[in-house]
Parts: structure tokens; sequence; C-alpha cells
């Protein structure tokens, strides 16, 4: 394996897919890093329909399997590892993989970020057994049988739309007075018959046997505490960044990576695209812009690297 690149991309979502491909593109020699399957997040994208230019729903999975081959069509190589350590040396970058060190002048995080959990009694013993983090994944399981959604925001709202085509009776819980999602998202669900939803609550406990049973539920104006019965639960509360290779790089106080319009991290040489940075709207088509401008930030910080800057 060679281990000497121009621009080396950690994270193989929408952004880390769209900026290897304008890398290469931009003729830089470019490697892609992804320690799973290429896509991230968008593979639990049951049908795509908000994306510019795609006409019709589009499963997440065809949709990071277009962008895969288009870049490596453009010439991207893809390594499957995971990054353990980052660090700067001089003008270069050495990133630490278990398939060995990779030299880079740059470096874009497309890191994304991991599902949040509730952190109630019954969470992590049912995980695996009723209680998920992706109803695409998981929901034909529970096909018939009523569900809990917790969250109100917009991959909740998302979710809790893909799992009421499964059954007549998805349980949706949210601890404000109201959705945070996308207004259109938001009332195609409560007008969804097959939805309940329930403001001003939050799960207290998940309960059950070998696999999850019931939960009970807190009403938080009241204050009164009850069951419901329930055979999965399903979290959609937000995410954590997954930023720790950024070391002494700029974050704001949940974690993100602060980066310019150029998506520059406070480290020269360091990129940093969607979810992983500091952003108001996270989308897959605001990930494939950040991507790209990444790229092109890149090359030209290469460029300026080499003192080949265009005048």
């Amino acid at each position: 394996m060679d281990t000497q690149y121009e621009f080396v991309v950690i994270g193989a979502g929408a952004a880390g897919l769209a900026a290897a491909q304008y890398g290469a593109r931009a003729n830089l020699r470019t490697l892609l890093v992804e320690e799973l399957a290429p896509g991230g997040q968008a593979l639990l994208i049951d049908g795509l329909e908000n994306y510019p230019g795609i006409v019709g729903p589009l499963s997440g999975y065809d949709f990071s399997e277009a962008m895969r081959t288009q870049a490596e069509a453009f010439g991207v190589e893809f390594l499957t590892a995971s990054v353990s350590s980052l660090r700067k040396d001089g003008d270069r970058f050495l990133v630490e993989t278990t398939e060995g060190t990779i030299e880079a002048l740059t470096v874009l995080l497309a890191t994304g970020a991991k599902h949040r959990h509730i952190e109630v009694p019954g969470e992590e013993q049912y995980a695996g057994r009723g209680v998920s983090y992706c109803a695409t994944c998981d929901g034909p399981f529970f096909k018939n049988r009523r569900m809990l959604v917790v969250g109100g925001g917009d991959a909740a709202c998302d979710e809790a739309m893909f799992l009421s085509k499964l059954a007549d009776s998805v349980l949706m819980v949210h601890r404000k007075d109201r959705f945070r999602a996308q207004r259109a998202l938001a009332e195609r669900v409560l007008k969804n018959p097959k939805i309940e939803v329930r403001f001003n609550t939050a799960v207290r406990e998940i309960k059950g046997s070998k696999k999850v049973e019931s939960v009970e539920l807190e009403d938080l104006g009241s204050g009164k505490v009850y069951g419901e019965e329930v055979a999965a639960v399903f979290v959609f509360v937000g995410s954590i960044p997954q930023t720790a290779l950024a070391g002494d790089a700029a974050k704001d106080e949940a974690g993100y990576l602060i980066t310019n319009e150029l998506m520059e991290t406070s480290v020269s040489g360091l990129f940093a695209a969607g979810d992983a940075r500091v952003t108001p709207f996270r989308q897959l088509v605001t990930a494939c812009a950040d991507g790209a401008v990444a790229a092109h930030a890149a090359a030209k910080y290469i460029d300026a690297l080499r003192g080949e800057v265009y005048a």
C-alpha cells in the first residue's frame, strides 16, 4: 500500500464521498479511509425525497453506492481501516490506521456524529433486543406491533413516518411542547393517523424479560408516571460529534469542530465537513456542499505550500 497522499479524507459519509470526488477531480492524490461501509448515516434513509435533482424516493443505500462509484471513477482510492490518531509533523499529517501509517499534505475530517442515548434503565440492557437507533434497519422485525419513537427532530419524525408503514400504532414522545423538526416533516407526522404524539413526555424506564415489552413514561407537566406496552423503542435524540482525532483544533461546547467558510479548522491543512462541524443545518445536500468546498480549499492550500498559487 502506498502511504503518501495529497488529500486524505477520514469518513465516507456524504461529506467524505463528495470531498473525495472533488479532490480527485482537482487532480489531488486522494485517499478515503472508512472503517465501515461507505454512506454513513445516509444508509439509514429509507426514501430520499428532498435532494435537489432526485425525483421520487431513492434509498440511502442506492444514493451512497452511486456516490462511491462516481468517486472511484474519478480515481479516489479507498481504504477500509480504523484511524487511531492524527498528528501534524511539519507540513505533513501522519494518520495512524489499523493498516499502517499514512502521510498527507491535507486531511479532511468527515467523521460525522453518533446517536445520543437517553440514559435510562433498560436502554443498554435491551439494545438489539427492542431498543434501536435505526428504524430502517430494525423496524421490519416489529411489523404490525406497537412501537415507540423518542425524539422531536428531523430524524425522529422521518423514522416515525417509516415505522407507520409497518404498523398501525406508533407512539411518539418528545420532552418539549413542540417538534424542532422542519415544519413540513412535523406536520406530516401530526397528520398521520397511525402516529400518536405526546409532547412534554419523557421515557423513565424500558422494561421486559428477554426483550422489550413496555416502557414507563412521565408526563412532565403533571409528574404522573405510567406504563405503556410496546414491542420496540426507537431513539432519535441527537448526536455526539466524532471529533476526538482533531486534537487541539477549536471546537464548540458540544464538541463540534469550528470552521470558516472554506471548511478550514484552526489547524492549518486540517479541514472538517458534514456533521462533525458546527453548522446551522444538517442535511445530505449541505454535507455534500461542505465536502466540495473543503476539497477545493485543500487544493488551494497545497498550491500555496508548493508556491504555485495562481496570481
